[in-house]
């Protein structure tokens, strides 16, 4: 894929249009609880999680529109009380695109300060300006809010899948939302022109792993529908090792002399089978293309 070509895509995707095709998980309702008051929403789009209590409610990501617009009706079962606040993991459509709908319905939007600027340049990019809401309460290092009996805290480690990307920690419940850290076995989206650094997401697995614990439960952004979009901290060392051997298989292939052209040539490691690609944006061809421009800094 040209440069214009992927700029044009990536574009797209943080605009909100549906590059990465809704994958299905059987389910009656599109909320599942999961423990401590904490759930997640599945329709179209990044996982939302969720955490009501008597006081108010708090959301994680807004997929699009007609899904946020489900989920502000929906959660109405699960809790009520006239707080409401709605944290951004980052920028990309389908975990901001339903912005305008919670911020409608009264939510707070929070975010890591890189998000607003991301999402604006994007927005700006594929003329949708008139359809954002961007966060009103922005930090740099990490955020931390008590709801009901639960303290919530987003935390910033640095460029990884973006520069702007959030873990939201539940301290209680033990329970972490990774928005698109983890594309749980699917080959990820890196967001270069989001600022992206591939071995910055591998530190920051790492550190986030030694942070939790073996009874640790993980909200991912997106999942292999044979492996769903919850897990544990070993799901995020698979992550780890994949992103490791990108770089390794990639940096290896430069010093052999191989052909950008060459090198990209590839559907699949051995080492992870399980791994499946949506689409032909979202492939092993794509990823070792990225991790070839971060080792070289090309452009």
């Amino acid at each position: 894929m040209k440069r214009i070509d992927f700029i044009k895509y990536a574009g797209m995707l943080s605009a909100g249009f549906t590059i990465l095709p809704t994958l299905s998980f059987k389910q009656e309702s599109p909320f599942t609880q999961l423990r401590g008051g904490v759930g997640i929403f599945s329709m179209q789009g990044g996982t939302i999680g969720w955490y009501t209590t008597d006081n108010g409610i708090l959301a994680i990501d807004s997929q699009f529109p007609a899904p946020a617009s489900a989920f502000v009706e929906g959660i109405s079962e699960y809790g009520s009380g006239m707080e409401r606040v709605l944290f951004n993991t980052h920028h990309h459509g389908d975990h901001v695109g339903g912005n305008p709908v919670f911020q409608n319905n009264g939510y707070e939007i929070i975010a890591h300060q890189n998000v607003p600027e991301l999402q604006r340049s994007s927005a700006i990019a594929s003329d949708s300006e008139a359809d954002q809401a961007y966060p009103e309460t922005v930090f740099s290092d990490q955020y931390s809010k008590r709801m009901g009996n639960e303290t919530i805290t987003a935390k910033y480690y640095g460029p990884a899948h973006t520069k702007g990307d959030s873990v939201i920690w539940f301290e209680n419940a033990n329970v972490a939302h990774m928005g698109d850290l983890i594309f749980n076995r699917l080959y990820p989206f890196i967001d270069r022109n989001g600022g992206a650094s591939i071995s910055g997401w591998i530190e920051l697995l790492e550190t986030v792993y030694n942070e939790a614990d073996a009874e640790t439960l993980f909200i991912f952004g997106h999942g292999n529908p044979d492996f769903g979009v919850t897990g544990d901290r070993e799901d995020l060392m698979v992550k780890r090792d994949f992103l490791t051997k990108l770089l390794d298989y990639t940096e290896t292939a430069i010093q052999e002399g191989r052909s950008r052209e060459d090198i990209t040539d590839r559907d699949q490691f051995e080492e992870f089978p399980d791994f499946v690609s949506p689409s032909a944006f979202l492939s092993l061809s794509r990823n070792i293309d990225v991790a070839y421009l971060e080792l070289t800094s090309e452009e």
